[in-house]
């Protein structure tokens, strides 16, 4: 039996996010000289910033000794480079044991030892005696039924020994346990004591008389139980010391038989050991039928047996083999950040030991392997062999007397037998949790022979909780109700076998039902049980009262049951569940697995097929149709009503759904935007009259790329709301009216062919494309009878209620603008700041958003991930310093570098990964690349990283590169800065460990929305503006209940007035703040230089300092009409 690691992080192995230094960008510019060797040294490089080491010529060109020379054969035989080797003994120096801690636990194993062989005797009784325990003990075991025959008398163990990783010298930080099996006396046992639970009765007993004595020493800080891997019927007693070792380790006591007590042939997985009769309180029918097998109630009383040959085993395999044992500690690294090894069913590192056994004894892995070459050898023969299907055997002896194999097949889902062949190592192990472990390491494969740079910190650094790796995850609570699904179920023979443990009993037939049901939807079903609760022993002391001591938990106190689901995209949407011909004899089985959903359908093609067709109208709907496959299911064939089903697949989409929309997320708005918009396109490219014929269109707006967060919708403008101005064919909102509907234009870029007849000048080149801008609003009304709108940069056009702006582009005019004259004459071409914009406009902003748009094609989560993101950032009052292209960049990342996850399918587990990159990744010394279509070579992609350490100074705080902006990160060159960027990490890491325990609890999410309420108490002003004049006032993240009609006509038709474009007035008061301080701090501005100033007196001096209070009388002047209140926090700074 080996230890199963308790903790839930691997504290050692998870990098904390890093604090952004605000100063970035003057790292190493200054320089100093040293006057001994006269040579400029670079200044010290900011905190953080990783920088080459400067050798000296000698150090440089010195020959490598011999001790280096293996050191680097031995680099290239066993790892992949030098850096995975420094990552993996960094990492293993991080989890080992220290000397100085094993000393500590050795003298406190030394002291458990005296005091566990010094408990008194206790005179033998009946085992239903129990008048002998002191008032107020409890036996840590559910005795149902409560008759059973046989003795019990306490004797101190025959021998105390310690098993498991801990002698091995494999058990990890941060919980380190140690098992010891205390060998009970042969006088405490009788030789029918295999049945009805007789040895498990005495088990318990036997922990409780020693808790009971062992919980007055002083030495203990705490006693108590748990249950060696959840199962009921083997509690455990956990001893921790006292003081400042309390957490130092935890010693777990495991009463076992004497060696060679219980006959292996007796224990089979064919044989039964609880009797029907006894267990259900039946007469035995006499119709001759055989007891029903109970093959995992024979295990767990085998694997008491074999605690001391496993670690005899295990000893005599790793036992020299340093690299075996590091193979096995990263194993249990990997297991860890990935939960596999957490309660019951959990693939234990017990497990990972053992397999590691089987493949040296298989020659697949050799005892001079790394610790690398190890944890890739058994992560290959995990991802290629499925032990639900083919078992494997430690077990060489041909004596045909053992079981087969298809024998414990028939019994168990997964199958590992130990030497003794007797023993399945996994009977505890679900089929569910070995497809995930068979799963994960495939990905793990992948990613390891990608040789990714950064594929150790992906594999073995990065946690991988439940909710952030499944797309969907659903809570069965409370888990009494399993008990009346193993009676729909009829699972009794299964309760007998489990002990009554209905929750173990019902999780296999459950898992497989619903794996059935989702079918093509569905590529990986999970579960997750949490470990039982630990049983306090009255703390630290004897109890003074018989209330401190608590009973032994049920299997409805096991926690919460929960599922995760990942889901394939390309079935997930799907309304229909086709079954067979009605006249084929599967038809009755569909009819009976679906219940009354099922129904007689006649397709188009004439056949009348048996046929499931689920409610969901909206893509957001459709996501979410698992949900009613699964609580359909439940209710019909377990009895477990929707109530009992706490589904979590769609929360957070209420935060992107539109202002009258409740059951869409904005899928089909933004997909009616994009269809106007290819019409539009197809209409620019058959116009005629044009001089230059049209080359191509692009879009070049969020919306024409899915990622805008609230899509645009069909505009007709109400006329009482505004004031026509009839020489510029416009409208002007009525002052009197409230703020009308915020309506933004979807910028188009027209390219046109090229020809040698346009100037060569840039102010001609200006004004030539105004004339196009011009001619082209005259065909389009002409041709199309579009309402068009022309300005010497674009023409805005009005299509079935959608505003477009185009704005024609000409090739070469980027190039033109590099143009630079010097004084001599001659001509260069150099970056210039219009060059720059007009590049970036024209030629990469459509380039990126055509990519996006295929991106959200193959992925059709990426538009609510990205659209969420922005969401988030925007409601912390972040928005200004990050561009939508850098978010929508960071967004797509999630699916094109998804690992170790896969892409997501639902957008909140998009969202959740979001919060994690943003808060994890190390902007400061590394770019964030993202490959759109897969552009970027591996050695590319190395390239860039090497060149942007060496260019960091001069790259802005936050680096995005793409294939076609491989050095600049032009769409991060405006912002964010770094205390931006600093404060989105910060409120990035509170945020998402927040939403994950909202999600996981099963009671229900709570309120959703707290993560995206900004954190007002860090402002120092707050400017509360008036609802009237906030056209978008129904966007808020609370949205309220009523809001003022904002001049839109509810009638669909055609409209030929041309709606107010971008009147935002919280924007515009904002851009004049943001303008207001530059001029009140320069009094070169042609005012006085007393202008919000005042003169204050410090020590003996007068200096001049901010009226603040002048200032924000300013803003609320700024602001008239639209501003309500300036709230000065005043006690929150000082001036």
């Amino acid at each position: 039996m080996g230890p199963a690691p308790a903790g839930e992080q691997l504290c050692g192995a998870i990098v904390e996010p890093e604090v952004m230094e605000p100063a970035l960008e003057g790292t190493g510019k200054e320089r100093k000289k040293a006057s001994s060797r006269k040579r400029t040294l670079a200044e010290p490089p900011a905190k953080g910033l990783l920088q080459p080491v400067k050798l000296s010529r000698a150090e440089l060109y010195k020959e490598p000794t011999n001790e280096e020379l293996n050191h680097l054969r031995e680099t290239e035989i066993l790892f992949h480079s030098s850096l995975l080797r420094l990552q993996v003994e960094e990492l293993l120096k991080e989890v080992r044991l220290s000397e100085k801690k094993k000393d500590r636990i050795d003298a406190f194993l030394r002291e458990v030892n005296q005091r566990v062989v010094r408990v008194p005797s206790v005179p033998e009784t009946e085992l239903t005696d129990q008048a002998w325990l002191p008032a107020g003990v409890r036996v840590p075991l559910h005795q149902v039924p409560y008759a059973v025959k046989g003795c019990f008398c306490f004797l101190p163990p025959a021998q105390v020994t310690v098993v498991g990783s801990y002698l091995l010298g494999t058990c990890i930080r941060p919980d380190i346990n140690v098992d010891v099996a205390l060998t009970m006396p042969r006088e405490i046992l009788q030789d029918k004591d295999g049945l009805n639970q007789r040895y498990f009765r005495k088990r318990a007993l036997y922990l409780a008389h020693l808790a009971h004595h062992l919980a007055q020493d002083p030495l203990f800080g705490s006693v108590c139980f748990s249950y060696t891997n959840g199962c009921h019927l083997k509690p455990s007693l956990l001893l921790r010391p006292r003081g400042k070792d309390e957490r130092l380790v935890t010693v777990r006591l495991h009463p076992c038989p004497p060696p060679d007590f219980f006959r292996p042939c007796r224990l089979l997985p064919t044989k039964n050991n609880v009797r029907s009769a006894w267990y259900r309180g039946q007469s035995p029918a006499g119709d001759g039928s055989p007891e029903p097998p109970t093959p995992h109630y024979n295990t767990w009383v085998l694997q008491d047996t074999a605690l001391e040959s496993h670690l005899q085993l295990l000893s005599t395999m790793l036992g020299s083999a340093q690299g075996l044992k590091d193979g096995v500690a990263l194993l249990k690294v990997w297991l860890r950040q990935r939960e596999l090894d957490k309660g019951q069913g959990g693939f234990t590192g017990f497990l990972v030991s053992m397999l590691v056994v089987f493949l040296v004894s298989t020659r697949k892995i050799h005892t001079t392997m790394s610790g690398y070459q190890v944890l890739r050898s058994v992560l290959q023969f995990l991802a290629t062999t499925d032990l639900t299907v083919n078992g494997i055997s430690l077990c060489l002896s041909s004596d045909p007397s053992l079981p087969a194999l298809a024998d414990f097949h028939q019994a168990f889902s997964v199958v590992f037998l130990d030497s003794s062949g007797h023993l399945n190592l996994c009977a505890d192990v679900t089929a569910s949790t070995y497809h995930q472990v068979q799963y994960e390491a495939r990905l793990s494969m992948t990613l390891l022979d990608s040789r990714a740079d950064d594929g150790f910190h992906l594999l073995l650094m990065t946690p991988k909780p439940m909710i952030r790796a499944f797309d969907h995850v659903l809570h069965l609570h409370p888990l009494s109700r399993l008990q009346a699904a193993c009676h729909r179920l009829k699972l009794w023979p299964e309760l007998q076998d489990n002990g009554g443990d209905y929750v173990s009993a019902a999780l296999g037939p459950l898992t497989t039902l619903l794996e059935q049901g989702l079918g093509t939807r569905l590529n990986l079903l999970a579960h997750s049980r949490p470990p039982v609760p630990e049983v306090s022993w009255a703390g630290s002391r004897v109890p003074r009262d018989t209330k401190d001591i608590q009973d032994p938990p049920k299997h409805k106190d096991s926690g919460t049951l929960t599922l995760g689901l990942l889901l394939r995209p390309e079935g997930l949407t799907s309304v229909l569940e086709l079954g067979p011909e009605a006249d084929q004899p599967e038809a009755a089985k569909f009819r009976q697995f679906w219940g009354f959903r099922s129904e007689l359908r006649r397709f188009q093609d004439g056949a009348i097929r048996e046929a499931v067709v689920w409610e969901a109208a909206s893509m957001s709907q459709k996501r979410l149709i698992p949900h009613q496959v699964v609580t359909h299911l439940l209710a019909l064939h377990t009895d477990i009503p929707e109530t009992c089903v706490h589904y979590v697949g769609g929360p957070l989409d209420a935060l992107i759904q539109g202002l009258k929309e409740t059951s869409s997320t904005g899928e089909e708005a933004l997909a009616v935007a994009v269809c106007c918009y290819d019409d539009l396109s197809r209409l620019l490219w058959g116009l005629e009259g044009l001089p230059l014929t049209v080359s191509a269109v692009q879009g070049a707006h969020p919306v024409l790329r899915y990622t805008e967060v609230f899509p645009p919708t069909p505009v007709r403008p109400a006329s009482s709301f505004y004031e026509p101005l009839q020489e510029r064919s416009s409208l002007l909102p009525r002052l009197d009216k409230p703020c009308p509907a915020y309506v933004e234009p979807m910028t188009v870029v027209c390219h046109l062919e090229g020809s040698g007849q346009w100037p060569q000048d840039a102010e001609a080149v200006q004004r030539v494309r105004a004339a196009f801008q011009l001619r082209l609003a005259e065909l389009l009304t002409q041709q199309h009878g579009l309402q068009c709108r022309a300005t010497a940069t674009h023409t805005d056009v009005l299509k079935d209620g959608f505003v477009f702006r185009i704005r024609m582009a000409y090739q070469r005019e980027p190039q033109i603008l590099k143009e630079v004259q010097s004084p001599e004459g001659m001509i260069s071409l150099r970056d210039t700041p219009a060059s720059l914009h007009l590049e970036r406009d024209t030629r990469q902003l459509p380039l990126l958003t055509s990519a996006l748009h295929g991106l959200q094609q193959q992925h059709p989560a990426f538009s609510g991930v990205a659209r969420l993101a922005k969401r988030w950032v925007r409601a912390q009052l972040l928005g200004e310093g990050f561009t939508d292209e850098s978010l929508d960049l960071v967004a797509a990342a999630l699916f094109l570098h998804p690992e170790p996850f896969t892409p997501p399918s639902s957008p909140q587990v998009g969202f959740l990964r979001f919060l994690y990159l943003v808060s994890t990744f190390d902007w400061k010394n590394n770019p964030l690349i993202v490959n759109l279509n897969n552009e970027l070579t591996v050695e590319e992609q190395v390239e860039m990283r090497s060149g942007f350490l060496a260019a960091r100074a001069q790259l802005p705080v936050m680096v995005i590169v793409t294939p076609q902006d491989r050095k600049h990160s032009v769409w991060t060159q405006d912002g964010p800065s770094a205390q931006i960027l600093q404060q989105l990490v910060v409120l990035a890491a509170e945020a998402l460990p927040m939403l994950e325990k909202q999600l996981m609890d099963p009671r229900g999410p709570g309120d959703i929305r707290t993560v995206f309420r900004p954190p007002l108490d860090i402002y120092d002003v707050l400017i509360r503006l008036s609802p009237r004049h906030i056209p978008r006032h129904r966007q808020a993240v609370d949205s309220p209940a009523a809001s003022f009609c904002r001049g839109l006509l509810s009638q669909p038709g055609p409209s030929s007035l041309m709606p107010v474009l971008g009147y935002d007035p919280p924007q515009l008061y904002l851009r004049q703040l943001r303008v207001g301080p530059k001029q009140l701090n320069d009094p070169g501005e042609g005012t006085s230089s007393t202008k919000g100033h005042m003169v204050m007196s410090r020590g003996e001096e007068l200096v001049m300092v901010p009226n603040v209070e002048a200032i924000l009388e300013d803003f609320a002047v700024l602001g008239e009409g639209l501003v309500q209140t300036v709230e000065a926090r005043s006690e929150r700074w000082t001036v």
